[in-house]
């Protein structure tokens, strides 16, 4: 059987040699080493040994077969090489041919804005604060001094799920949750999706973006909100801005204020974006009113604050000259190019 043994790795090592391609080389391989190999039936006819022969037998088969094996690593590694060369002779790539276009996206109008605008407060000290769109009444309306028999609680105005959970009208109540879990003082903005039973028209849809900004602490006051509203402006929509403040309601802030910034189109002299009145409403604010603090387990008696809500769409179809919201929302891609 030695003998046997050794013609076997004499013939393997020249058919080794002999292969032209790895294709042959995986079948000589086979063919030697392989599960019905003839070094395998070889291991397998061992029984018929005798016990002195069988150790030498053994040992000589796994020193033929390691030195196969190497045999045959050696061999593909040169035929691989050779492939590649013949590969590199034959296949020529024309470097200097135009490629593919390739269309690049870019951010959305709206996320453009919520990112400007947060990338604004956070320089100011705020932290981004967020929370569920599908949301309990408790929060969205209660704990916001806003009582079961008010109008904005109508069914007609909220999209509600069940009579105590709703998807939210916007995004106060993320302020509600942060002032119920963190001492003051508190200094957030709550950007995010929200919803309303609008009908879609040029200036409506159910459902659109806020950014709501809450600040609570010690001798906090209505100046503090003037200051903080005035460099927000003139960041995001021109050194040049100014505000005006008209006085409004809201339930959840008193005294409260609507603000209109100076057209930055046209400077406040009247155009079509401002609609000839050299102004844009842009957002509502005020003073936390002290029953939203009790509410939320802050005495009113310590802490004052201010909190102020706007729509990202208006703020971009501002800064974008858009005058239908649609667009915003449509995905018309040569409207959002742009962009």
């Amino acid at each position: 059987m030695k003998e046997e043994v050794l013609i076997i790795k004499k013939d393997s090592l020249d058919a080794i040699n002999n292969c032209k391609t790895i294709q042959e080389l995986n079948e000589c391989k086979v063919k030697y080493l392989g599960k019905k190999g003839e070094l395998t039936t070889v291991l397998r006819g061992m029984g018929k040994l005798s016990p002195e022969e069988r150790p030498v037998i053994g040992s000589l088969v796994n020193e033929v077969r390691d030195e196969l094996n190497k045999a045959f690593d050696e061999k593909q590694k040169e035929l691989e090489k050779e492939e590649l060369l013949k590969k590199l002779e034959t296949e020529n790539i024309d470097v200097t041919e135009p490629s593919k276009k390739i269309d690049l996206g870019s951010l959305h109008p709206i996320t453009q804005i919520i990112d400007e605008v947060s990338e604004i407060f956070l320089g100011m000290g705020y932290e981004i604060a967020d929370g569920p769109e599908v949301e309990k009444a408790i929060y969205n309306f209660d704990k916001l001094n806003t009582p079961p028999d008010h109008p904005a609680r109508d069914i007609q105005d909220t999209f509600y799920i069940t009579e105590d959970i709703l998807l939210r009208s916007q995004t106060s109540p993320v302020q509600a949750r942060v002032m119920e879990n963190k001492k003051p003082p508190i200094k957030i903005i709550c950007p995010g999706a929200v919803y309303r039973s609008d009908s879609i028209d040029s200036t409506h849809s159910p459902v659109f973006h806020q950014v709501e900004g809450l600040v609570i602490d010690k001798n906090i006051s209505m100046t503090d909100l003037k200051g903080t509203l005035e460099m927000f402006a003139k960041k995001c929509l021109g050194k040049d801005t100014k505000l005006r403040f008209r006085p409004h309601h809201f339930p959840f802030t008193e005294p409260s204020a609507e603000v209109d910034v100076s057209c930055f189109v046209c400077g406040g002299k009247g155009c079509r974006v401002c609609k000839n009145e050299g102004w844009i409403e842009l957002l509502g604010c005020g003073m936390v009113h002290p029953n939203v603090l009790n509410n939320c387990g802050i005495d009113p008696e310590i802490y004052s604050g201010f909190a102020f809500g706007f729509g990202v769409e208006r703020i971009a179809m501002a800064k974008f000259g858009i005058d239908d919201m649609r667009l915003l929302f449509e995905n018309d891609v040569r409207f959002l190019k742009q962009f």
